[in-house]
């Protein structure tokens, strides 16, 4: 049970293009949580995202990008590494999708009018590696190799 289990989790049917879209998107998730987190890069921090999230009725704002900044900061790291990446990139979609409907839904698709066409390629490359997994060069690629000897 065990190794099935780590099987499904660590398993991946990405080649080397998987890598090409975890380099880019976990450096941008990791980067915009840390401006959620820690104010890094412009940020506001925990407190000013916390306070601007509860005025556009994502309460309570603090716990909200608490969330948010945990999700893009670590889940960035995790897609970065290869690590957990089915698991770092659904918490990432799900992340992407409160974007999608809870901030940007309401001014249309395009970015120059704060819409969601950005956070909608996120979610869709997102997506993608929640079915594919990280790829041939991942740590989950290594620990199914380490898996696999040792069932």
């Amino acid at each position: 049970m065990k190794t099935r289990f780590a099987q499904t989790l660590f398993s991946t049917s990405g080649g080397y293009a998987a890598l090409i879209l975890r380099l880019p998107v976990g450096l941008i998730l990791a980067a915009h949580g840390a401006q959620k987190l820690f104010g890094w890069f412009g940020g506001y921090g925990l407190e000013g995202t916390g306070q601007w999230m509860a005025s556009i009725g994502l309460t309570p704002g603090y716990l909200m990008a608490l969330l948010a900044g945990s999700a893009e900061f670590f889940g960035g790291i995790a897609l970065l590494l290869g690590l957990l990446t089915r698991p770092a990139a659904l918490v990432s979609a799900f992340t992407m999708l409160v974007a999608i409907f809870g901030v940007h839904f309401d001014n249309g698709l395009f970015m120059s009018n704060n819409g969601y066409e950005y956070a909608l390629s996120l979610l869709a490359v997102t997506l993608a590696l929640a079915v594919q997994g990280a790829g041939r060069l991942s740590v989950d690629r290594l620990l199914q190799e380490r898996w696999s000897r040792a069932a």
